[in-house]
């Protein structure tokens, strides 16, 4: 992702079904667009060679959606995370992004495992992540305040499937 894709985060971030499932990160103009693409999936790039990357369609190159890796407070390992705009949710290019992020966690970033969290609710997210191989474990919270989610997670091998 790079500053030229404010527009479409800001858009993204404030969709009814992000605020619900993944939760309100406070991006309300342009400028907080950017400095969320700044302080976070450029930052994540520096500092851990990896982050969430913008999900276009190869004909049209727009921006459908966010799909990559994200190290998470709370969690040990490091998380899958994806969100789509809804005209392009049920299409299967999420289970297609994320697949990719695995195939990259696994033979260029050199990961053991791959987590994911959801609330329990997002039954659309829950589909994908058993499609791309994760596996649910356990209810965890990632704050003393903060709402039960449902952990997943897959172990992944140096062995190209």
């Amino acid at each position: 992702m790079t500053i030229n894709d404010a527009r479409f985060v800001l858009a993204l971030l404030n969709e009814p079904s992000f605020l619900q499932n993944i939760g309100d990160k406070k991006v309300r103009s342009l400028e907080d667009a950017r400095s969320y693409l700044i302080q976070g999936p450029m930052a994540s790039y520096r500092r851990h060679g990896f982050g969430l990357y913008a999900v276009e369609r190869k004909d049209s190159k727009a921006v459908m959606g966010i799909c990559g890796l994200v190290k998470r407070d709370g969690l040990e390992d490091t998380d899958l995370g994806f969100a789509f705009l809804p005209p392009y949710w049920g299409k299967g290019y999420a289970v297609e992004a994320a697949s990719a992020v695995m195939k990259e966690a696994r033979e260029e970033i050199g990961l053991r495992k791959v987590v994911a969290i959801t609330v329990p609710e997002n039954h659309r997210s829950i589909r994908v992540l058993e499609k791309v191989g994760l596996r649910f474990q356990k209810m965890i919270r990632l704050s003393e305040e903060g709402a039960a989610l449902r952990l997943y997670s897959r172990a992944l091998s140096n062995v190209i499937s």
